[in-house]
């Protein structure tokens, strides 16, 4: 088996290659919102949303906010959140 010296140059030119890439990955999603998951749990609506247990099953309650159980489990529709949250935008 060979054994490979690497320098200090072959370090910084792996770095700078990597630090491009990184570069480009986020240029190209610049712009663009962040799709989390097709489906959130209840507690990670309750952080997106930056509301407590009680609000969102009273947004569950009143129909604002559609939802799908599943066992015991409820689950919400990322896509349905944006949706509900353009709808009920002021200008």
């Amino acid at each position: 088996m060979a054994a490979t010296i690497i320098t200090t140059e072959d370090l910084y030119d792996f770095k700078i290659e990597l630090l491009g890439e990184f570069k480009k990955l986020l240029n190209d999603k610049e712009g663009q919102p962040v799709q989390l998951k097709k489906y959130l749990k209840s507690a990670e609506v309750m952080n997106l949303l930056q509301v407590s247990p009680g609000t969102l099953q009273n947004l569950r309650i009143n129909g604002t906010l559609p939802y799908t159980k599943i066992g015991g489990v409820i689950l919400y529709e990322y896509d349905e959140i944006l949706r509900i949250l353009n709808s009920n935008k002021v200008s």
